[in-house]
């Protein structure tokens, strides 16, 4: 994707993620693959100052172009866009039950069938290194080696799409299933479903939505 391109796409899902109360205040970001490394919103940005101008551009070895200063997790966003050749958009952020979940150190695990969207039969959870560091930025991309989503302990989420829209409504979704999770556990024991049933799920979304016509 073209910078100019690229800055506008970061800055709408910036300024939606924060309208839906995913991204609250400099606590999250945003970022989309470039043809030279990627857009990446501004270090103490705010999705209510999110102004395609504001973004940063950086290539993934961290050499920046133009004003703006990436955020200080651009590291762990250049890890999964290596991991990832597939990957155009990356969402970190620290949503309520995104950041209960991971400050149990626990996954979300296979409660609910649409926990296999991101991947597997469970959403894992990194173990927690210091924000910004290459040491977070190599935890979160292992851990992702074989799923879109993670949890990061005692810190947020991060995931990866194909699409900027795909990001956004995947954040919203991780965000939904935590919750949910979260609240089944106040209540008792969830039930979890069996990998068989995990397994049934994920064919039968081989053939889930609108079918695409023929050409």
């Amino acid at each position: 994707m073209k910078n100019a391109d690229a800055r506008r796409a970061v800055s709408e899902a910036y300024w939606r993620l924060g309208d839906r109360g995913l991204i609250v205040g400099s606590s999250g970001n945003v970022s989309v693959r470039t043809r030279k490394g990627m857009v990446i919103t501004p270090s103490g940005g705010n999705p209510n100052d999110a102004g395609p101008e504001n973004m940063a551009v950086t290539t993934l070895a961290g050499a920046v172009s133009g004003k703006a200063t990436p955020s200080s997790e651009w590291a762990m966003h250049a890890a999964v866009y290596r991991l990832k050749p597939d990957a155009t958009c990356i969402v970190h952020t620290h949503s309520d039950a995104c950041t209960a979940l991971a400050s149990l150190n626990l996954p979300l695990p296979g409660f609910h069938y649409m926990v296999v969207h991101f991947g597997g039969n469970d959403v894992p959870c990194a173990p927690y290194v210091t924000f910004g560091t290459d040491a977070l930025a190599d935890a979160a991309a292992e851990v992702l080696t074989d799923r879109s989503a993670c949890l990061l302990a005692n810190h947020g989420m991060i995931l990866h799409a194909r699409t900027v829209e795909a990001a956004v409504s995947d954040a919203i979704l991780l965000e939904t299933l935590c919750r949910q999770y979260l609240l089944a556990l106040s209540a008792g024991q969830p039930r979890l479903l069996t990998d068989t049933e995990m397994d049934a799920a994920r064919e039968r979304f081989r053939t889930y939505g609108p079918r695409r016509a023929a050409q």
